[in-house]
């Protein structure tokens, strides 16, 4: 790990991210694929809004409450994910800025992880394809668990794998499930006002902090870090 002036204690604080609406924009390549997953289909189907509301949560808890039964879902999940994986490279970046504070945060010797509700091959193709699979050291993904944001254990599980305790990491996601999740673990949660989701919808979760862009992530690790001395 390499030295750096940003540290709680003795070592710096580890940094947990979301992935989609956090660090990667995905929203189109998401809608895309529950368009096609619901072609055709003659029961009821999911505004935009309502599945942009469900971001964060597993695939099949959002489209389960649709299917009116288990074939139904499977063949809903199937449509799913043959439109993402074949849409996957042409409708999924980063956000501006994400790679170069990944890249600083790594830099400043800061352990990082992932903590998504995406598929983990899904999720270690996404990793691969933007650049960010070098830089963390945790990943976890849908598969990974059997409990999921916004319960708590997915971050607790990355806090253990990095070898952190909650006092020591902060989590950035996007979602009212991710800043639920981080609350829930207890470490400091950052809600990315960047991704799909206002303030005025994060707000009942309680963030820890607001960021208007990812740029403003570093300082705000400094700042945190310090008063963690």
């Amino acid at each position: 790990m390499l030295e750096s002036p940003i540290h709680t204690q003795d070592r710096p604080i580890a940094v947990l991210f979301d992935l989609d609406g956090t660090l990667i924009d995905s929203i189109g390549l998401l809608l895309g694929s529950l368009h096609y997953a619901f072609e055709g289909f003659d029961g009821t189907i999911p505004t935009d809004e309502e599945w942009v509301a469900g971001i964060g949560t597993p695939l099949g808890t959002q489209l389960a409450p649709f299917a009116r039964s288990p074939e139904e879902l499977d063949h809903l999940m199937s449509r799913y994910r043959r439109f993402q994986r074949a849409n996957h490279d042409s409708l999924t970046t980063l956000y501006p800025g994400a790679l170069d504070t990944i890249k600083a945060l790594h830099d400043a010797g800061h352990p990082m992880a992932i903590v998504t509700s995406k598929g983990n091959v899904m999720m270690d193709i996404t990793l691969a394809f933007t650049g960010l699979a070098p830089y963390m050291q945790s990943t976890i993904g849908c598969d990974s668990c059997d409990l999921h944001k916004p319960d708590p254990f997915p971050v607790n599980m990355a806090l253990s794998e990095l070898g952190y305790s909650a006092s020591e990491a902060i989590f950035v996601g996007d979602s009212p499930h991710d800043i639920k999740a981080g609350n829930g673990a207890g470490v400091t949660t950052v809600a990315a006002l960047w991704g799909p989701f206002t303030k005025l919808s994060l707000a009942p979760t309680h963030p820890t902090h607001y960021l208007e862009d990812i740029s403003e992530l570093i300082p705000l690790v400094e700042a945190i870090s310090t008063t963690k001395r």
